[in-house]
């Protein structure tokens, strides 16, 4: 199992763009937490670009704090957000919800103690969704396993088919097979997800 040339290539060129994003990550204060879970509410089925303008917009309305319906907000073609009803409540939820989440980022359990927290106590949020959102606040080593990491990794030969990811027992077990992958061809699991998901998107966001 190796990269694929076209990918070592774009790592090459990329990697200390992807270590600088990586950095930022691991600095967001602790005040831009809750808009980070904000925006990763938003990504499922749109585009991240779309979720970070709506992101952006909450901030700017203190969403956090004040009263705001954020519907119209999702809904706007601008930056249109699938599902926009359904994750116009799961914000609000979000947004009472936060403080009992934001004790438990405070706790000393492990990363992947405070993803299967997230992944059971928090409404609307999987495996893939508690490890993004973790890893846009700091934490290192959880797979993202969105369709396109899966596709990349069919391409690196990690797995002859795109696996399917329904039970959480599967969903550790490609994991488990993506951070090998990572430790075999020395590149941490992280910087292969930025570089998977700009190989597609054509930037590196978040």
């Amino acid at each position: 199992m190796q990269l694929p040339d076209f990918l070592q290539e774009k790592y090459t060129g990329l990697k200390p763009a992807i270590q600088k994003r990586l950095a930022e990550f691991a600095t967001v204060p602790e005040e831009d937490y809750f808009y980070e879970l904000c925006f990763c509410v938003c990504t499922p089925q749109s585009k991240a670009r779309s979720a970070y303008a709506v992101e952006q917009k909450l901030r700017a309305s203190d969403f956090q704090n004040k009263p705001y319906d954020p519907t119209p907000l999702l809904r706007d073609p601008e930056h249109y957000i699938r599902f926009h009803n359904q994750k116009a409540a799961r914000l609000l939820y979000a947004r009472e919800f936060f403080p009992v989440i934001k004790e438990k980022l405070d706790s000393e359990e492990t990363p992947e103690e405070k993803r299967l927290w997230l992944a059971d106590n928090f409404k609307g949020f999987g495996m893939k969704e508690s490890a993004h959102y973790l890893r846009n606040i700091g934490y290192r080593n959880l797979g993202i396993l969105d369709r396109h990491i899966l596709k990349h990794l069919v391409s690196c030969r990690v797995f002859d088919e795109v696996p399917k990811i329904g039970s959480r027992k599967a969903y550790m077990e490609t994991e488990k097979k993506y951070l090998e992958f990572a430790n075999n061809v020395k590149i941490p699991v992280d910087e292969l997800d930025l570089l998977f998901w700009s190989y597609e998107a054509g930037e590196i966001l978040k």
